[in-house]
């Protein structure tokens, strides 16, 4: 079967062989897939070699079989992959035996799937093929830092470093269904014009005076997702007693922390990662009652995934980019 593969022979479109479903498992037709940050680091992170894997983290299909003893699930049923692979309850941190879909594990780039029953959930029948397969990681790790972990209310203001990744266009919407004010930024005028359409109150240039610009506002919490880049400048600009939640670092990952100043203003550095099963769940359902949906970039077939790559690396998109199988 076709599949974006890595392995000693570097990034490719290749062949791998047919999954089968064994006791507990279930094979899906992959019809659509959704690419993350995440699949584009991956090859830097294997050294570019190591055996053959699948990558992709996030896909929505047909179940085409199922194992033995699946009781979930039936052929024909439409469903969404959930990546979040043995994180089931709602939990401070994950568990023991969590880890995203895509490696090592294989993943969704492929026409079909092999997953335990338990990593399907019914797919979104409000949302397109494209759409949902751009809403499991995307939208379950935007919730939980900015709920669970953020514990974002009505009234908060809430402030987010870049406006074009697929997390940060799922806060916006999140934030704003809740009752939130959201300030975003960008170094692109045209990201900053899309992320007001979206419903950002505000959209500042990424090289502006923060504190200038926000002086007239109370952050209450900072979702922070670029790392060393605009780390501290983020945390200036937090409240006394404020939280600032980090679920990534697009730029370096280690800083520089002037921990006097965190200590005197009180303030909270929390992380985050992903999320449970129930937190998916809670997403899904939240997303349904106020027509929530992915915002979608592009659509290009698994094919030209490789040129999808390029374009995530350049940063040049404005929410996801979307394989079709």
């Amino acid at each position: 079967m076709k599949a974006i593969i890595h392995g000693d022979n570097g990034l490719r479109l290749g062949e791998m062989p047919t999954p089968i479903a064994k006791r507990g498992e279930v094979v899906v037709a992959i019809k659509t897939a959704g690419l993350n940050r995440r699949d584009l680091y991956i090859p830097a992170r294997r050294e570019n070699k190591g055996h053959d894997i699948i990558l992709g983290s996030d896909g929505a299909g047909v179940v085409e079989s199922v194992g033995e003893g699946v009781t979930k699930w039936s052929v024909g049923d439409e469903v969404l992959v959930n990546p979040s692979l043995n994180w089931f309850e709602k939990s401070d941190g994950s568990p023991e035996g969590f880890g995203p879909l895509g490696m090592p594990d294989d993943g969704t780039f492929s026409e079909k799937i092999v997953l335990s029953q338990e990593q399907l959930e019914p797919r979104p029948t409000y949302l397109s093929w494209e759409e949902s397969a751009s809403m499991a990681l995307a939208g379950l790790t935007g919730f939980r830092a900015l709920v669970t972990r953020g514990g974002v209310k009505k009234g908060d203001t809430v402030f987010v470093p870049g406006a074009g990744s697929g997390v940060v266009t799922f806060i916006i919407q999140f934030a704003k269904a809740i009752g939130a004010r959201v300030i975003v930024t960008s170094r692109s005028n045209e990201k900053r014009e899309q992320a007001l359409k979206l419903g950002a109150d505000i959209a500042i240039d990424t090289h502006a005076d923060w504190n200038e610009a926000l002086k007239d506002e109370t952050i209450d919490l900072v979702i922070e997702s670029v790392g060393k880049a605009t780390f501290n400048r983020s945390l200036e600009c937090l409240k006394k007693g404020g939280r600032l939640v980090v679920f990534g670092a697009t730029t370096d990952d280690v800083i520089d922390l002037d921990l006097r100043e965190l200590f005197n203003k009180q303030q909270e550095i929390v992380g985050s990662m992903m999320g449970s099963r129930d937190e998916l769940r809670e997403m899904l359902d939240f997303s349904r009652e106020h027509n929530i949906r992915p915002v979608i970039d592009r659509t290009m077939p698994l094919e030209d995934a490789l040129e999808g790559f390029r374009m995530l690396e350049d940063s040049t998109q404005f929410g996801k980019i979307v394989f079709t199988v």
